[in-house]
């Protein structure tokens, strides 16, 4: 599992909600609570595309 630069996670944002962003290390991915997005991570570089994005399950527990 590849890790994410701390200093490019603090300047990334949701591209539809401008809202900061989690970091779920496990499934490697960019949550946006705001747009119930999650952005994949992939070799290390983060897909910021909304198309690219999975949606949040709203019945599914917070991590």
């Amino acid at each position: 599992m590849q890790e994410i630069d701390r200093k490019l996670l603090e300047i990334l944002v949701c591209p539809l909600t401008r809202g900061t962003l989690e970091y779920d290390r496990e499934a490697q991915e960019l949550i946006s609570r705001q747009a119930g997005l999650a952005y994949p991570i992939r070799d290390g570089i983060p897909i910021m595309l909304v198309d690219e994005a999975r949606k949040l399950d709203e019945d599914a527990p917070a991590r």
